[in-house]
């Protein structure tokens, strides 16, 4: 049996891709800093000069402060993109709270009896500030900077959502792929950067005051080398740019096949599912990581490629239900075998358009096509028990989720608890093997390389069969986990690279290889 890799081997064979990443963790964190000094200082200065604009300054501050950081990001996208720009300016806006009102609460508790024998000695206010008030101000405005400081460390984890780097790119990829070692990798150089940072500034804060002048004048260059450190891994020359998901970079069936099968190399980002079409659509990315049927490929007119070595298995969608729950509600099985063959990979692709890109609720998209299908019926009352449904977190999951909600309820007298937006793979796995889910769509492919991790002979045996795929999970979820595949829906929603039709045409890439003999040719 295999043993599994330690911590500190998979540090040391990541060691390339977690320095850059800290780097740009780093980078991230101080260029922010920069901006809600240069900021917050003079704006906590004017506030204590024009007291009635205190409460407006700073609650402005505070309500940004309140607002959750992903949240943050997501506003930010639509206003400026992708990338590292809405990461700088979310993080900025979080720093400036604890800058402004430290700075405000420093200046107004110096003593006024000393900054009144300053204006008695002839001192002008700019003088007063300068010379008097800012320097005993100094160790509360440093606390501001600390906290900020340590707030950005954690933030700047998100970054990796939208195409920023930073060490959120292991974080998020371990939970999506369910690897300790991954969210450890990045989660405790976070810790660390966090603690250095934190006691440095503190060594800072308690300087001497005969030589704060010297440290006054230091630390702008040294913000700003270690705000350069985003720039640095940057330099690197290549004329695509890939972003995939946190789940698609950890898998076989993902960037690592590609790596393996295809020797694909190209620049990458870990970038959120729900940006990276558009991402793609607007010239910020070149080639992504996608699904076949995703709604979202008509509407940004995006190209599949060919994937000509085969290391995508079918994908072919199927309720996933725990044993024990069948055998309480026997009925339950024929209710969800329902929408068997009811929807194939056009259908599936124009549902998942008016999801992704019509912006209509999965609740109307599923109840529609229930409806035009005859399958819809109205509620029962529900009271002979619960069954709890389980959805991954992108838009197909959900209107398959809703349709089965609908028709368990039009058919069965059971109830449905639907909890929608697990995350990755692994997280509703675990959810339904520990009983917390009776039921979630599934993907033979997915089922096959992510849950059962067969090997390559054992994928080599199903000659990328549908039926073979099926069959072998099925056999193995029923053996293993006591898990039962109910009747294939009839799409096939397979991983693919994809880019821009045109782009894709100008430079005649319609396949993987293709890409791959285009990425090695454009380093020469």
């Amino acid at each position: 049996m295999e043993q599994q890799q330690s911590l500190w081997d998979f540090i040391v064979q990541q060691r390339g891709k977690l320095l850059d990443q800290t780097i740009a963790h780093v980078g991230l964190t101080f260029i922010s800093l920069l901006v809600a000094v240069l900021i917050g200082l003079p704006l906590g200065i004017f506030i204590v000069r024009q007291k009635k604009a205190t409460g407006i300054v700073l609650g402005i501050a505070g309500v940004l402060q309140t607002i959750p950081s992903i949240a943050l990001l997501g506003f930010m996208i639509p206003l400026l993109g992708i990338g590292p720009l809405p990461a700088i300016t979310a993080l900025f806006l979080y720093a400036l709270l604890p800058i402004i009102r430290n700075t405000y609460t420093g200046i107004r508790e110096v003593n006024h009896n000393i900054t009144e024998a300053a204006t008695a000695m002839g001192f002008s206010k700019w003088q007063t500030l300068i010379k008097v008030e800012l320097p005993l101000a100094f160790p509360v405005i440093m606390a501001g900077i600390r906290t900020a400081t340590v707030i950005n460390v954690g933030v700047a984890t998100l970054a990796s959502l939208i195409a920023a780097g930073g060490l959120g790119e292991f974080i998020f990829g371990g939970i999506s792929l369910n690897n300790t070692n991954m969210i450890l990798a990045g989660a405790i150089p976070a810790a660390l950067l966090a603690i250095l940072f934190d006691f440095l500034l503190s060594r800072v804060q308690k300087i001497n005051f005969n030589k704060l002048r010297i440290v006054a004048f230091l630390m702008p260059f040294i913000v700003l080398l270690l705000s350069s450190f985003y720039i640095i891994p940057s330099f690197e020359k290549n004329k695509l740019l890939a972003g995939f998901t946190p789940e698609f970079m950890g898998r076989q069936d993902g960037y690592l096949g590609l790596i393996s099968t295809y020797k694909l190399k190209i620049k990458n980002v870990v970038i959120s599912d729900a940006i990276m079409y558009k991402a793609a659509y607007e010239k910020k990315l070149d080639v992504i990581s996608g699904y076949s049927s995703d709604g979202r490929l008509k509407a940004f007119d995006l190209l599949v490629l060919d994937d000509d070595r085969h290391i995508f298995p079918p994908y072919y969608a199927a309720p996933v239900i725990r044993n024990d729950v069948l055998l309480k509600y026997p009925e339950v099985e024929n209710v969800l075998n329902l929408l068997s063959g009811k929807i194939n990979d056009s259908i599936m692709t124009d549902l998942n358009y008016k999801v992704d890109y019509l912006k209509q609720s999965p609740e109307k998209v599923a109840k529609d096509f229930l409806v035009k299908n005859n399958l819809y019926k109205q509620p029962r009352n529900g009271s002979k028990g619960t069954i709890k449904l389980g959805s991954k977190i992108f838009g197909e999951q959900y209107i398959l989720i809703n349709m089965y909600s609908m028709i368990i309820k039009g058919y069965t007298d059971l109830n449905v608890d639907t909890k929608t937006g697990l995350g990755g793979t692994s997280i509703c796995f675990d959810a339904i093997i520990n009983n917390q889910i009776d039921m979630y769509p599934e993907y033979t492919g997915t089922g096959l390389l992510a849950i059962l991790n067969a090997t390559t002979n054992t994928v080599s045996s199903l000659h990328q069969n549908r039926d073979s795929v099926y069959g072998y999970v099925s056999d193995k979820f029923k053996k293993e986990y006591n898990l039962v595949w109910l009747k294939p829906i009839g799409f096939n929603n397979a991983y693919a690279l994809m880019m821009r039709r045109k782009q894709s045409d100008e430079l005649n890439v319609h396949t993987i290889s293709q890409l791959v003999n285009y990425t090695n040719e454009s380093k020469k």
